[in-house]
């Protein structure tokens, strides 16, 4: 099974973490829209306490994992396809 989906969600957080490391989203909006991390410590601690690597490791993880679940879906649908033909 190939994983073309999980490639790019977790490119998708590494451009992101970059994106916002880098200093062009200075009021840190883009990585708070597409963050779930983010969304979460930002319920339960002030975000400025939290240390910025551990919510980058987190946003690529979460990302990977969500592309993970895509994959997976899609190979299910494909082998039930399969199945019913």
């Amino acid at each position: 099974m190939r994983y073309p989906v999980m490639f790019v969600a977790t490119f998708i957080g590494l451009a992101l973490c970059v994106y916002n490391s880098t200093g062009y989203d200075p009021h840190n909006f883009v990585f708070f829209m597409f963050s779930p991390p983010a969304w979460i410590v930002d319920m339960f601690v002030d975000i400025h306490k939290v240390n910025v690597l551990l919510l980058y490791v987190l946003t690529v993880a979460t990302w990977a994992l969500l592309g993970f679940i895509a994959d997976r879906l899609i190979e299910r649908g494909r082998s039930r396809d399969r199945d019913r033909a």
